[in-house]
């Protein structure tokens, strides 16, 4: 791994403050540093620090009039990516490793951040081979998944299009 790429790693605990702030704006239409310690159960401070290193990776900024926290474009991005990643994750493990269900939901949650873009989009493309191939016209049956990879073209369209999951809790 290189310098550039080691300074942009994000640790777990930067995915849950951007994935809070994801939630809250979402969910009430911003987020304030109370907001996001309240919600992540930690001190103001804290969550002042944690913000301060997430802007100065540019994912991150306030607003100056209200002091709103909001996602950059680069941080919506990574979102939508970390997201993806847990989706895969959590379905992956669940259905084709079989994998208990709160076990795949930690450990999708644990290794989200980890997976690089590349690994992302090649491991969608790996499931969604399994789980959209036809034999005879039926899927094969030991990759049968409840995440419906065949409506998705690439896997840039699936990052696009990824909210959450009614299955992954975003708020923990």
């Amino acid at each position: 791994m290189n310098t550039v790429e080691r300074e942009n790693e994000l640790s777990h605990s930067m995915v849950h403050y951007l994935l809070t702030i994801h939630k809250l704006k979402e969910k009430r239409g911003f987020a304030r540093v109370t907001d996001i310690a309240k919600d992540l159960n930690l001190t103001k401070g804290s969550v002042s620090t944690a913000l301060n290193n997430l802007k100065k990776k540019g994912l991150v900024e306030e607003e100056e009039d209200c002091k709103f926290v909001i996602l950059t474009d680069l941080g919506h991005e990574e979102v939508h990516r970390i997201l993806s990643s847990r989706t895969l994750l959590f379905y992956f493990l669940k259905d084709f490793v079989g994998v208990e269900e709160g076990v795949a939901e930690r450990d999708s949650c644990m290794m989200e951040h980890l997976m690089s873009h590349e690994t992302s989009e090649k491991f969608f493309e790996f499931m969604k081979m399994l789980a959209c191939s036809c034999k005879d016209g039926k899927k094969l049956p030991n990759f049968e998944t409840s995440l419906d990879l065949c409506d998705f073209k690439t896997a840039e369209d699936f990052m696009e299009k990824q909210e959450g999951d009614k299955y992954l809790k975003v708020d923990e």
